[in-house]
């Protein structure tokens, strides 16, 4: 198969899991689940598909999600959440992939841990200390989205990476075999 058939392939399937992810933990109306739902979904597209992939998805979900009513309430945000999905689709490609952190699981590991504090770091920052300042909102409102976009990113970026890291390597022995044409009994 063409490799560039492959990779639309590979990535709509993965942007399709993240519409469906999105719209069915949405009505339970926490973010925590959707969250890590989401940055599962990042990862293992950035994992297995590569940074393209990755990027793709970690751009379009902020806009998908406003979309379909799901997203934050103002569409100022949105640029902000593509920053912080880029870096961890980023930050989880050139971290999770090197081999000279002493294998897999090490690299894994340090890629969870750097990216889930750098997309906290951008969603916070970007979010409480540009965003909010520049709308007018009312204060209790200001302050209730600027929280939305603090510790509960960390915990959603940690929750989705631990799930990624617990399923990638079943994911890659089966995207191998089938890419050989084999199967494993």
């Amino acid at each position: 198969m063409d490799k560039r058939v492959l990779w639309i392939t590979r990535t709509a399937v993965f942007l399709a899991l993240l519409i469906v992810g999105q719209i069915t933990t949405a009505p339970a109306g926490n973010t925590l689940i959707t969250g890590s739902v989401v940055n599962l979904i990042l990862i293992v597209a950035v994992m297995t598909c590569g940074l393209a992939s990755g990027a793709a998805i970690a751009v379009i979900s902020p806009v998908l999600a406003k979309l379909f009513g799901i997203g934050p309430l103002v569409w100022a945000i949105i640029p902000v959440q593509i920053a912080g999905n880029a870096v961890l689709v980023v930050l989880w490609h050139y971290i999770g992939n090197n081999r000279i952190l002493a294998g897999r699981d090490v690299a894994g590991i340090c890629a969870l841990v750097i990216a889930a504090v750098m997309k906290f770091a951008v969603l916070h920052i970007g979010v409480s200390l540009v965003v909010m300042p520049l709308l007018t909102l009312p204060e209790a409102k200001a302050a209730t989205i600027s929280a939305m976009f603090s510790l509960p990113q960390l915990a959603t970026a940690s929750v989705g990476g631990a799930f990624a890291l617990a399923i990638l390597p079943v994911l890659r022995k089966a995207i191998k075999n089938g890419s050989q044409g084999t199967v494993q009994k």
